[in-house]
């Protein structure tokens, strides 16, 4: 069954209806084909209205919908011959940080994500995207190899954020991201990220530090979840819509403000509604932003990505 979020509830509704008319038809040769085709149209106008004025809360649910392509379906979808490295070569593997190395419409690349598993086993498995240090220190690892062998970095990020555990913090948590931060900005090779989800926090632009980012017309992008942000502004978490507003996390705000370089359209309802579109969609903007960038050498690759970031926030009014 199609999972619905909150503000789907009418729609869910009248496709539930059109639902129960099929199975009528089916089981005793009814003909409410007519009828099925107007409730179906119905239903298409409903999911293009709602979809057309989705509000910033509303968006951030439908980057967690948990029916929405996730890292190793882009991976599955978009990478060639797929080997997954592990490790940060110091303490353990950590599942939340997906690595490895492939081909990208011939090309060899290295890649990178945050994985928050699709049923209960692979989100505990995953840690649900929440990423330790040794997760991050393995995403350093892999730009840095990448750089030594001169292989574009492609990331697709879906996380909440760090993992916020006593233990994380203990073995290095800013730490770790902080110099995955760092090998983004200094590898030498082409690096493109997409915002696939959520973008939440440090955890996020540890992996996505690099000279295109592109997001999907309904992932989020934030310093703080709307929650954490209501909770310590108005220690109210149930005024996360309120927050949600306040923090321009959308990608129409991150594009207006030059945070992003791409917004890449969903398929109307979302990307949970065709994730096999989506992700060709996601594939083409990266094709074509990438494309561009193996052109130039390291230096002025990593002498432009020191300019973009740097070049954030300026002329905003304070």
């Amino acid at each position: 069954m199609r999972h619905f979020l909150d503000f789907e509830k009418p729609l869910a509704e009248l496709e539930g209806k059109v639902e129960e008319l099929r199975r009528t038809t089916d089981a005793g040769g009814i003909d409410v084909a007519e009828e099925v085709a107007r409730l179906r149209d119905k239903a298409e106008k409903l999911l293009a209205q709602t979809y057309a004025r989705l509000t910033p809360w509303q968006k951030a649910q439908v980057a967690r919908h948990p029916e929405r392509p996730k890292c190793l379906d882009y991976v599955a979808g978009l990478i060639e011959e797929w080997t997954p490295l592990a490790g940060d070569r110091a303490f353990a593997d950590d599942a939340a940080v997906i690595g490895g190395l492939g081909r990208f419409r011939g090309r060899a690349v290295a890649v990178l994500g945050t994985e928050k598993g699709t049923e209960t086993e692979s989100r505990v498995k995953h840690n649900f995207g929440m990423a330790k240090p040794e997760g991050y220190r393995k995403a350093r690892r892999i730009m840095e190899l990448a750089g030594r062998f001169g292989l574009p970095i492609l990331s697709f990020v879906d996380t909440s954020g760090a993992f916020p555990g006593i233990e994380a913090e203990a073995r290095g948590q800013a730490e770790a991201i902080a110099r995955s931060i760092e090998a983004g900005l200094a590898a030498p090779v082409p690096f493109v990220a997409t915002i696939i989800g959520e973008g939440g926090s440090g955890g996020a632009i540890a992996l996505a530090a690099a000279d295109r980012v592109l997001m999907l017309e309904h992932a989020i992008y934030s310093v703080i979840s709307p929650e954490g942000c209501a909770s310590i502004l108005w220690r109210d978490a149930a005024l996360a819509p309120t927050a949600a507003e306040a923090l321009k996390l959308t990608a129409e705000d991150l594009k207006r403000l030059a945070l992003i370089d791409l917004i890449i359209p969903e398929p109307l309802g979302g990307a949970h509604r065709d994730g096999a579109a989506t992700v060709a969609a996601v594939g083409h903007a990266v094709e074509e932003a990438l494309e561009p960038l193996l052109a130039l050498d390291g230096p002025t690759l990593t002498a432009r990505r020191r300019e973009k970031f740097l070049e954030m926030g300026r002329g905003l009014p304070a």
